[in-house]
């Protein structure tokens, strides 16, 4: 059978890359379809509203992210996954069908919910598949899956100028859900054996209330520093994915049709060369220095600092696209290593609750400076919100590199 092969954990990291690719594909593409949808949808006609619109789907997937995680940790990972790739790409299917700006915010909404699904289990399924020293590498490679998808998005007011955007809703939607019952064939379940052990002795699964290990993990001192550790850089993370197309318009002075795939696919690119060179630095790194993954990390954070302004401050295309590879690179290592750090301080069977947790606050904190950034557009210059994004990286960096100490490269 295909589960009983030895490159199976390398086949699961290629299924879920594909279901990474459609998550951020499905939630991307609407970034770089407002001039198309606002001759037919006026609200979209106002930035602050297309910043809603955005911001709507942030909420909602991080409010829900630690229960997300926390299901994960007690049910069925693999059709979790597929449930939620499902859904999500039946709402994308339908949002071709919306004809007012009151319809996209519920559909956004029900988006967010089906998303948050995926991210905690897909990580948790890939690092218990992954406990070796490939933990960083299958990590990176999956996040790869992210910024194609990123990439592909920003294909969508492309594709939108041939056809319409409605019909581009359609097509990425039913692609989605063919995937899905593809994935419900080759994709298999997988506990540690300290936790499937456990699980036997006691009858059941999981055994710890939900409040029992979020009492837990808020209890660790060190958990709450990986949490602000996550959140800080995912303020210009979601900012480069909601509005980086519009600053790299505004900056250049390009057609969205044609800025959309060259800012998005300038992330994607770099973000993939960074995921690779960080999961394997950090991999390598950590045979010789516990704190490699952290050390590895902290490297690519410190590349999104001079990005950040560079982007903001800039206004020529050199300077503008050198400082979104530069920014990606950082970012994909930075990503790359986030549940291996986790790894080494949080147990395996607490790996989808955390991760769930740190999920919200990235995504609080992404749905915060998506709607602060549309307020600003508006308003002022959206590329001096970018710049001061890089102290509040530079920040947590710091702590990062004060405060993380690990003594494991896989708690149990």
């Amino acid at each position: 059978m295909l589960k009983n092969r030895k490159s199976y954990p390398w086949i699961v990291v290629g299924l879920l890359w594909v279901v990474a690719l459609l998550n951020y594909m499905d939630r991307q593409m609407l970034s770089t379809m407002q001039e198309a949808m606002q001759a037919d949808i006026a609200e979209l006609e106002l930035a602050v509203n297309f910043g809603r619109l955005m911001a709507i789907f942030l909420w909602i997937y991080g409010l829900l992210s630690p229960m997300a995680g926390a299901i994960a940790d007690r049910i069925s990972r693999k059709w979790l996954i597929i449930a939620s790739l499902f859904v999500w790409s039946l709402v994308t299917f339908l949002m071709g069908y919306a004809d007012n700006f009151n319809q996209l915010m519920v559909l956004r909404a029900f988006m967010g919910v089906s998303e948050a699904l995926y991210i905690p289990a897909g990580l948790s399924l890939i690092a218990d598949y992954h406990t070796g020293k490939s933990k960083s590498l299958a990590v990176g490679i999956h996040m790869t899956g992210l910024y194609m998808g990123q990439a592909v998005g920003g294909f969508g007011a492309t594709v939108a100028a041939a056809y319409s955007w409605q019909s581009t809703f359609h097509w990425f939607g039913v692609v989605g859900m063919a995937y899905a019952a593809l994935l419900a064939l080759l994709l298999h379940e997988k506990r540690p054996e300290t936790v499937r052990v456990k699980a036997e002795a006691t009858g059941a699964k999981s055994r710890e209330s939900i409040l029992k290990s979020f009492g837990m993990l808020f209890t660790n001192v060190v958990f709450w520093v990986i949490l602000f550790y996550f959140a800080a850089p995912s303020l210009p993370g979601w900012a480069t994915k909601s509005w980086l197309p519009t600053l790299f318009a505004q900056t250049l002075h390009i057609p969205m049709s044609q800025v959309g795939p060259i800012s998005t696919i300038t992330i994607a690119i770099s973000s993939f060369v960074g995921v690779i060179f960080g999961g394997i630095l950090s991999d390598r790194w950590v045979k010789r220095n516990i704190k490699g993954r952290v050390y590895t990390g902290a490297i690519g954070l410190g590349l999104t600092v001079p990005a950040l302004i560079l982007l903001g401050l800039e206004s020529n295309m050199v300077s503008v696209v050198g400082a979104g590879l530069c920014f990606g690179i950082g970012y994909g290592m930075f990503d790359a290593n986030n549940m291996p750090i986790l790894c080494q301080f949080v147990p395996a069977k607490q790996r989808a609750t955390a991760y769930g947790l740190m999920n919200m606050t990235g995504v609080f904190a992404g749905a915060f400076i998506t709607k602060v950034l549309g307020q600003w557009t508006d308003r002022d210059s959206l590329g001096s919100g970018f710049a001061y994004l890089a102290i509040v990286v530079f920040i947590a960096l710091c702590l990062q590199l004060l405060v993380l100490r690990p003594k494991t490269d896989n708690m149990e």
